[in-house]
């Protein structure tokens, strides 16, 4: 199922050939800037420019954004590492187990739920021994009482692998997988629900992640998880997301993959790749005030969840993961629903990876045959590449990310005189090897991107541009030229 009209992601806008000409301000630390070129910034710092993605041919065309950042070599390396095969040994493990309906048994060693989570515990600790005592396992449970779609008390698990960060810790990125399965019927704890591509698929990336990320020193924490209850009301991501809202956990990103098994519609087309991601405008967790201020001055479509996606294409969409992201501009598919949004209610940017076309003969439905037609969510309707260039497109963001500093925290544009130039502010980050900061534009129309200025190693920045015409931004770069995800200035008198 697509969004009809233009797809978000096929709109780009190159940068004029200008220079930024820089110069100090009458404030000292603030410096002006016109209209700065995309690798103005890191030449300014000495850093090796956001270079154009090389995109495979069956990626489709390149298309430059000035803020995309190619693969590193550690990061090639890592993405190598991937495993078709160990992928599909996950999924047809867990459709092994007949059903994994929430209510199914939890205390049977060979069918049910309960079977699911042992082994998937299992599992992770297996992955969690290369990482050297930096990966820790747990099950993560709490009784759900009676509501909907759980007619009687029910015991929800989580099964979850933290890889503590090694530089900036409390900083935390999620990816998950649902592993409760459902057929037909909702509420049937009993009849098969082999749940291949719904969502063993889905798990499958996030183990998969586990195993390469483990024997890695990612610079933020890094969590991997298999959550439960997702057919019965996302509950167990919603107990996740709460007990991280409860810790007053710094998630600055989290990532859903549910049904990312096969590239093939109902029709039998095909797109091997591309992946879609759903990425919500206007925050869920907005409060009346910020919903205020944005009829103000405009940003429906720069939540951080939508920065979250830029930054998935600026780092995922090149030849090394051979795939293209298809960002949708919606929370999730039309009146659907997934793992993400129990974040997005808790204020975290999330967003969801979904096949490009799903089949609804293969999920969702009784194992059965009709009129020579197979329904059911079987595993021989899974593509174990497709999976693998899924997971892939995950780990490049995740690594990215954990390795780049975290989002800037207080970016705004200044608004205590009236003037048609802007002034920016931001807070430093915490980070020991952030070398400095670079200011992003574009016209309201555009989608992306467009224009990169460099703000050197300070916390202001004035530009010869009227807030009044153009969206800003502000994201920070290290000493390896990794870049932030683009926190979005909002005003401050």
């Amino acid at each position: 199922m697509t969004q009809p009209g233009e797809d978000a992601g096929s709109r780009h806008s190159g940068h004029d050939g200008n220079s930024a000409n820089s110069g100090h301000s009458g404030r000292g630390a603030a410096r002006r800037t016109v209209l700065g070129a995309a690798t103005a910034g890191a030449a300014a710092l000495g850093l090796p420019p956001a270079a154009a993605m090389s995109s495979s041919a069956a990626a489709g065309p390149a298309r430059h954004r000035p803020t995309e950042q190619p693969p590193s070599r550690e990061l090639r390396a890592l993405l190598r590492e991937i495993d078709p095969r160990r992928i599909e040994a996950t999924v047809r493990k867990l459709a092994s187990f007949g059903t994994r309906h929430t209510l199914s048994a939890q205390d049977d060693p060979v069918r049910g739920v309960g079977a699911a989570r042992d082994w998937l515990l299992a599992e992770l600790r297996h992955r969690a021994r290369a990482s050297g005592g930096r990966m820790t396992v747990e099950l993560q449970s709490y009784v759900q009482q009676p509501a909907p779609r759980v007619p009687v008390a029910t015991r929800i698990t989580n099964v979850v692998a933290t890889l503590r960060g090694s530089v900036t810790p409390d900083r935390v990125y999620v990816v998950s997988g649902h592993y409760d399965s459902r057929n037909s019927d909702p509420m049937d704890a009993a009849g098969d629900a082999p749940g291949a591509d719904d969502d063993a698929s889905g798990v499958a990336v996030a183990l998969e992640l586990a195993r390469v990320f483990a024997t890695r020193r990612p610079a933020a924490t890094v969590v991997f998880a298999a959550v439960a209850g997702e057919e019965q009301g996302l509950y167990g991501a919603g107990h996740m997301a709460r007990t991280y809202r409860g810790r007053q956990a710094d998630v600055q990103g989290m990532f859903t993959n549910d049904i990312v098994g096969s590239p093939t519609a109902e029709d039998g087309s095909r797109d091997p790749y591309t992946i879609r991601l759903f990425a919500e405008g206007v925050p869920t967790a907005e409060t009346p005030e910020q919903a205020e201020v944005r009829r103000s001055v405009g940003g429906e479509n720069d939540s951080p969840s939508r920065q979250l996606a830029r930054f998935v294409r600026d780092t995922a969409e090149n030849d090394a993961t051979g795939m293209r992201v298809r960002v949708v501009y919606r929370r999730d598919r039309y009146l659907r629903s997934g793992d993400h949004i129990p974040y997005l209610q808790q204020g975290y940017p999330a967003a969801r990876f979904t096949e490009p076309a799903e089949n609804y003969a293969h999920q969702h439905q009784d194992v059965r045959m009709v009129d020579g037609k197979q329904y059911g969510d079987l595993p021989e309707f899974c593509d174990f590449g497709f999976i693998a260039r899924v997971a892939r497109v995950n780990a490049a963001a995740l690594w990215s990310l954990a390795q780049a500093p975290g989002t800037p925290r207080g970016a705004r544009i200044r608004t205590a005189s009236l003037g048609n130039s802007t002034e920016l502010a931001w807070e430093r980050g915490p980070e020991p090897d952030l070398a400095g900061y670079e200011v992003v534009w574009r016209e309201t129309t555009e989608p992306e991107w467009t224009h990169v200025i460099p703000a050197g190693n300070e916390t202001r920045h004035v530009v010869d541009l009227s807030k009044d015409n153009v969206f800003f931004g502000i994201r920070a770069l290290n000493r390896s030229g990794l870049r932030s995800p683009v926190a979005f200035c909002a005003p401050q008198p």
